[in-house]
């Protein structure tokens, strides 16, 4: 009993040393002064005003919020398709393509940023947008094509075959039966692929081109020069979207499971 009281002690450190920097930006986005410092020096929101009139990071929002919306629609359009085809058939190569679909994950995203790069380079293509599009899909397509075959494993497929014995043809029975049953992971996989996109930076830099800003790149320039109170106002916002975005897939995705079955 000791040792768990000391091992449980243990993990309430390790979580506080990780979560202690979030919580200090957190408070600090809120302090009137303009050095950041305990004890603070009064409450205010200015900074998050003067967050909201920095054209920069107005564009770098805008940026970052379409990249995301796309690569949501892309990666979960793909994953949706890919997992039905892994769940529902059977064919060669299957165990192949599921590597290949998952391998962004096994492969650390420097690796796979430069890698890219250097064969685009290869084939003499610019950096652009449609490549960071393309880029953000492959990292978010594996978390997607997990979520939505976990929930298409357990779907029973007589609720199809029956539909189809009733005259449905097999577009019918995706859209009317599949795809509603399908709803609370295709959410969770979208916000979740929303996610990865906006709080992605480590292939944003490579990928991106020049004078095109994201978000966490736009936190990383500005860290360069120094450490001023709206980049604590920036953080807060990103931190509230990257935690409030998944929870809310996660309600969704509980919500629409009741509901539906």
């Amino acid at each position: 009993m000791r040792a768990w009281g000391l091992i449980r002690l243990y993990a309430i450190l390790v979580y506080v040393f990780m979560f202690s920097p979030i919580a200090v930006v957190l408070l600090l986005a809120f302090n009137n002064s303009q050095f950041g410092g305990f004890p603070m020096q009064g409450f205010s929101l200015r900074w998050f005003y003067k967050l909201a009139e920095n054209e920069a990071i107005i564009r770098a929002f805008k940026t970052s919020f379409s990249l995301g919306l796309l690569t949501a629609l892309v990666s979960t359009t793909i994953g949706v398709l890919a997992s039905l085809a892994l769940v529902r058939y059977k064919f060669r190569g299957k165990d192949l393509i599921t590597t290949v679909l998952i391998s962004p994950v096994l492969v650390p995203e420097t690796v796979l940023a430069v890698g890219v790069l250097i064969f685009l380079r290869w084939l003499h293509m610019p950096r652009s947008f449609g490549l960071l599009l393309l880029g953000h899909s492959i990292i978010a397509l594996p978390f997607v094509v997990l979520v939505v075959q976990a929930r298409l494993v357990g779907i029973k497929r007589e609720y199809e075959e029956a539909a189809r014995s009733l005259g449905a043809n097999p577009v019918q029975t995706f859209f009317q039966i599949t795809l509603p049953l399908l709803m609370p992971a295709v959410f969770a996989g979208a916000l979740f692929a929303f996610t990865i996109s906006f709080d992605n930076i480590t292939a944003t830099i490579f990928w991106r081109p020049a004078g095109m800003e994201t978000v966490p790149t736009q936190i990383f320039g500005m860290l360069r020069n120094s450490v001023s109170p709206e980049i604590n106002a920036l953080g807060f916002v990103m931190i509230v979207i990257t935690v409030g975005v998944p929870l809310i897939a996660g309600g969704l995705a509980r919500y629409f499971s009741r509901k539906k079955i």
